[in-house]
């Protein structure tokens, strides 16, 4: 009997697509998941009559592979992928090639690439983006972890990644967990796009009176142009379903947000790296605020405000709202490139950010036209300090800021909330200023702790003291930033 290609541990939604994306690419696949039923139904099912080798244990499983062996885990994140790797270990030889395909803490990742080098083995992180469509006909693939596994998992992951002109959506990112990382970000951007596009909709909704019909159709409008993107075009899909009795099935939804953690990890590893991540985390705060649906029912009959007032030329705020909203996605990437630049230095990989912007292009969630204007902009200077300082990007806010501004101010104005349009701007509005109030801040910490300062007309790096009271003495505490 012929040897497979390659392993995948898990038939869930996720793997059982990727397999089938493999098996159409040309290559063979051993399968095997915890429940054996789940194999003999793919077999009988959507794999009948294919290239699979069906597995019913670990040991079955690496006895079908050509050495060196490729075994893709798609199972849950966390203690399951330990599990797994101890159960596989005693079986593998040196040489051989574990990948985690789940949405795994890049900690974990780099944790367990040390673990199976130690071994002889290679561990790879492969942060993988698109969905249930996306692993069938083709995903964004972010692989990281041990190098010498690259050039052997290459064709196959090359393969079945989504193109974009011609190129693969999946390039080699970094040693350790950068992989999962760049992965992560991508979902912490996830979580931006999503809540400013639901902010769009609530905008048009309570502000503006529209239908979902006349919502739907300005999200396909706005596909067709700068806004071009995945979640724009199925949040048109979205607003046009209807439910069984003709009503529109977006208003039969509970607003209750879920969230499974990669977004929470994001704003965790921002804090962490001292990078500005308002929006993102805003996004994040945002899915928490809307789980609580009790209190926010009990708090409408008590906490009132005037009821929005309309905008007397529909048209025109549409127009604004539009510029908004690329204003505010060009902040959350520019907040999450950021945020990549500091990880990188933190953890000493060698990120190259055009390269990730082009993994980003197709397959994933958070593809998007602009994304060639990003990879543009990192490929003409990859030190680029922040993408608002690129000519284009830098154009593009200072030609749309006073739509981007009118609608925030409509918003605070008639009660509707906006957390990461608002976040988007002043992060924009705090950037741009060559002076913010920290000096009080920081005057305010010498004041109660000792705490030193610099000064404006002394070189960066000299600290004072002053005693403000009379009563502190000299001592002061030491400078550091935690």
């Amino acid at each position: 009997m012929y040897q497979a290609d390659i392993g995948i541990v898990g038939l869930a939604v996720m793997g059982e697509n990727l397999a089938l994306n493999m098996e159409s690419r040309g290559f063979s696949v051993a399968v095997y998941n915890r429940t054996a039923q789940k194999v003999d139904a793919f077999l009988a099912g959507r794999g009948k009559g294919k290239r699979f080798i069906g597995c019913k244990s670990y040991e079955q499983l690496v006895g079908s592979l050509k050495t060196p062996r490729k075994i893709l885990l798609m199972i849950r994140a966390g203690q399951p992928v330990d599990e797994a790797i101890q159960a596989l270990l005693p079986l593998l030889s040196p040489g051989d090639i574990l990948m985690d395909g789940g949405n795994t803490n890049y900690q974990d990742t780099a944790r367990r690439v040390k673990m199976a080098e130690s071994q002889g083995l290679f561990y790879l992180g492969v942060g993988i983006s698109g969905g249930e469509e996306g692993a069938l006909t083709g995903p964004s693939i972010m692989p990281g972890g041990s190098p010498a596994a690259w050039e052997a998992v290459k064709p196959i992951l090359q393969s079945v990644a989504a193109r974009v002109d011609g190129a693969p959506c999946c390039d080699w990112v970094g040693e350790g967990g950068a992989g999962h990382y760049v992965k992560m970000v991508h979902n912490g951007i996830e979580y931006g796009d999503m809540q400013l596009i639901s902010e769009a909709y609530l905008i048009m909704r309570d502000m503006l009176g529209m239908s979902a019909d006349e919502m739907a159709e300005v999200f396909a409008q706005w596909n067709q142009g700068p806004l071009d993107s995945y979640l724009i075009e199925i949040t048109a899909d979205i607003l046009a379903k209807k439910d069984a009795d003709g009503s529109p099935l977006i208003d039969k939804i509970l607003d209750a947000a879920g969230q499974k953690g990669t977004g929470k990890w994001t704003a965790i590893s921002a804090l962490e790296e001292g990078v500005p991540l308002t929006l993102i985390t805003e996004a994040v705060f945002a899915r928490s605020l809307s789980a609580d649906k009790e209190g926010r029912v009990a708090a409408a009959s008590t906490l009132r405000h005037n009821s929005p007032t309309p905008p007397t030329d529909r048209d025109a705020f549409l127009a604004a709202l539009h510029d908004a909203l690329y204003a505010a996605k060009v902040i959350s990437y520019t907040q999450g490139f950021l945020l990549m630049r500091q990880a990188a230095k933190s953890q000493g990989w060698g990120l190259n950010y055009g390269s990730i912007a082009m993994l980003w292009r197709g397959g994933c969630i958070i593809r998007a036209r602009f994304l060639e204007r990003i990879t543009q902009a990192y490929q003409a200077n990859p030190a680029l300090a922040n993408l608002m300082l690129d000519p284009f990007f830098a154009s593009v806010l200072t030609r749309i800021q006073d739509n981007w501004r009118l609608v925030v101010k409509s918003c605070k104005e008639t009660g509707i909330p906006t957390p990461a349009f608002s976040a988007s701007l002043d992060y924009y509005d705090s950037y741009r200023r060559a002076a913010l109030p920290a000096n009080l801040i920081q005057a305010q910490r010498v004041y109660f702790g000792a705490h030193t300062y610099e000064r404006i007309d002394r070189p960066r790096g000299e600290f004072f003291h002053t005693n403000w009271t009379g009563q502190g003495g000299s001592t002061a505490a030491s400078t550091y930033n935690a």
